[in-house]
């Protein structure tokens, strides 16, 4: 079987390799179609955290089952499904406490193991999820919805709250609509004049700010002096991290999604007279993909994927992938 490797920054090849064997409690799968994330583009770009090379990316998988043995799920061969590709341990503190997206031993798929971009992989039956009433496109997806559910679950979102969302790429942009969708008005942050245009017409956020030094300001005068209740930053941009306690209220939230590699600096009265919580996001749990998969027919999926190539072009159009100004939201290949 054919598959792709990034065995270096900047470096990809297309190889083959005998197909896996399934293993007890595991399934084959063929895999249909995988979304290009951010962790993607960082890998490439040889500046992603928590990463080793070579390493065969991509965790946004379109899937259909090859083999599979007997699941809790009721999952059989032929069916379409939904990959979550966090593997937890199931013991440590956190898998205890449910808190399986954080593991202090996980690994994910594409990340601390070989991903999806490949023709047929085996993995845990337990983080299958089965979605025949969803396109490719749409299982595509699920994944990185989903982070933007767990986020606006962690800082529990209620309807009738102002937020803000620093990032208008694919993270960003799903939380934007997951936000709403949970009543929340929503005010979009980028410095992409395109992707705060697409946030607009098609996720019909309620307001839209260039990022620059004028933008607390706006988001003053937007809430009437009182900030937002709850800030998201989905960029992973130092700058935009270090600004984002200045858009958010007294007693308000900061969620850091974005991860960034470096060290942060905040000026400690400042947020402390804010009486400022700090949480960060990583990750979804089973929860989170369920409420996803329920609600996907609210998103503008068509629209979200920009770009979509064979797996045999990818590796020609990848490069392109890493510019904003040609357009890209969610780019996706096939292995149809």
């Amino acid at each position: 079987m054919k598959y792709i490797v990034c065995e270096k920054p900047g470096a990809f090849v297309l190889k083959e390799k005998d197909a896996p064997i399934r293993k007890t409690n595991e399934a084959l799968l063929k895999i249909k179609k995988v979304g290009i994330c951010g962790t993607d583009l960082h890998a490439y770009a040889g500046n992603q955290a928590f990463f080793t090379y070579p390493r065969i990316l991509g965790h946004e998988l379109a899937s259909e089952v090859i083999d599979i043995g007997k699941n809790k799920r009721g999952i059989t061969a032929g069916d379409k499904v939904v990959v979550m590709p966090y593997v937890s341990c199931g013991k440590c503190i956190a898998c205890r406490n449910g808190k399986t997206n954080c593991c202090t031993n996980i690994t994910v798929l594409g990340v601390h193991g070989d991903g999806g971009m490949q023709e047929q992989i085996t993995v845990p039956t337990d983080i299958l999820l089965p979605a025949n009433h969803l396109s490719d496109n749409e299982m595509a997806i699920v994944e990185p919805l989903a982070i933007g559910a767990h986020a606006i679950r962690r800082a529990a979102i209620k309807a009738g709250e102002i937020i803000a969302v620093v990032g208008a790429g694919p993270i960003g942009i799903g939380i934007m609509k997951l936000a709403q969708i949970a009543g929340a008005k929503v005010i979009a942050i980028d410095t992409n004049e395109e992707r705060l245009t697409y946030a607009k017409e098609k996720i019909g956020v309620d307001y839209t700010i260039k990022a620059g030094t004028e933008a607390a300001e706006d988001v003053s005068k937007i809430t009437n002096g009182d900030l937002c209740t709850a800030v998201f930053d989905a960029s992973g941009n130092k700058h935009a991290l270090e600004t984002c306690p200045d858009y958010m209220s007294h007693g308000g939230r900061f969620i850091l999604v974005g991860l960034s590699k470096g060290e942060l600096t905040y000026t400690h009265p400042k947020v402390h007279a804010k009486e400022m919580t700090l949480m960060c996001s990583r990750n979804a749990t089973t929860e989170d993909f369920e409420h996803v998969i329920s609600v996907l027919n609210q998103f503008p999926t068509e629209s979200f994927i920009t770009h979509s190539v064979d797996y045999t072009e990818m590796i020609n159009h990848f490069d392109s992938w890493l510019d904003p100004k040609t357009g890209v939201i969610k780019a996706t290949i096939s292995f149809n």
